[in-house]
């Protein structure tokens, strides 16, 4: 399957195989085009879809297209974009990408798809139970799975803290534009993820986002029930999970 992954600063896509969730060949990376424009941002995701049919392991020319997108999408239309142009808001996204690329494509929000590969070929594997991935990039993003199945569009970034949106806090953005030290930010998370555990009593958080990278740095200051570990899939998740969606 082809997955495309619709972020912020690059829509990357690239071929999945579904036995084990790796990709095959290159991932395939075009920058987000300015303003992100529901027209512009499909003209990039073809281009990406294009190449990847051009190469010797690309799936049929009709077979489905998985893409991610990061706001709540609702049988596929974004029904909120926190972090992205706001003429997304309203529109089928199915409908408008399945046009273009002449393909069935299915949209699901960017970090249900991360959640999803994670739990089927990442951190997450065989751990029955609730399981929730917390993304930490430009907000939270947030990914709720019981035995093994999606519970979609849990906005669990946009819980209120202290009168605050969480992620306008605790966010990995947060922590760089308030110039926060690693044990500043730890006090951060605590705080966010003791919330939301005494919410749902999961079996395990999986932390992702491009910050999971530097996990040493604040999971071991963190004091929970919860066991909590880094993502395994990192820059990939995405492009898996919309694939295997």
């Amino acid at each position: 399957m082809i997955g495309v992954d619709i972020g912020g600063t690059g829509i990357k896509g690239g071929i999945v195989s579904l036995k084990n969730g790796k990709l095959v060949g290159e991932r395939f990376r075009i920058p987000t085009p300015q303003p992100a424009t529901p027209e512009a941002v499909s003209e990039v995701v073809a281009q990406i879809v294009d190449e990847l049919c051009s190469r010797e392991d690309a799936p049929d020319v009709k077979a489905p297209v998985g893409v991610t997108f990061p706001g709540i999408i609702q049988h596929g239309v974004c029904r909120l974009a926190a972090n992205v142009d706001k003429s997304w808001i309203g529109v089928d996204i199915n409908a408008l990408l399945s046009e273009r690329l002449q393909r069935p494509v299915e949209v699901i929000n960017d970090a249900d798809a991360a959640g999803l590969a994670e739990v089927r070929y990442g951190a997450g594997e065989d751990v029955d139970g609730t399981v929730l991935v917390i993304t930490l990039g430009t907000g939270i993003g947030s990914a709720f799975i019981f035995d093994g199945k999606l519970v979609p569009n849990a906005e669990l970034g946009h819980l209120e803290l202290d009168g605050f949106d969480a992620e306008s806090k605790a966010s990995a953005v947060a922590r760089e534009r308030d110039g926060l030290s690693w044990e500043e930010y730890s006090v951060k998370l605590q705080r966010y993820f003791s919330h939301v555990e005494m919410l749902f009593s999961p079996e395990l958080f999986i932390v992702g986002g491009g910050i999971s990278k530097r996990a040493d740095e604040y999971l071991p200051r963190l004091d929970l029930r919860t066991p909590i570990i880094p993502a395994k899939l990192k820059n990939e998740a995405g492009i898996v999970g919309s694939a295997s969606g």
